[in-house]
């Protein structure tokens, strides 16, 4: 049997991308953003004003930027797709453009 070649960048990943509309796109762009922010900023203030070290630091930072990070998704409703947005601080669910 001869063995598959895994590849970030298969064919089928690429099928699935071409399938995403723009405000899909823009979805996983925010809600990648908004965690790489809190997690960069969690890991600083982690790192200089706690007693954790080595990878324990990243990994709190990881924990902490999944569980603050808001959620956003792009959903198909009768007026046509729209984009919504969830936060544990904000109540309720948003609309966004």
């Amino acid at each position: 049997m001869p063995k598959k070649k895994l590849s970030i960048l298969s064919s089928q990943n690429l099928t699935n991308l071409k399938q995403m509309s723009k405000l899909q796109i823009r979805a996983f762009l925010y809600q990648l953003g908004s965690f790489a922010i809190l997690f960069i900023g969690a890991r600083f203030i982690i790192a200089e004003y706690t007693g954790l070290t080595g990878f324990w630091i990243p990994i709190t930072a990881f924990i902490i930027a999944t569980l603050v990070s808001p959620q956003f998704k792009a959903l198909k409703t009768r007026d046509g797709e729209k984009l919504f947005m969830k936060w544990i601080f904000l109540k309720g669910i948003k609309e966004i453009g």
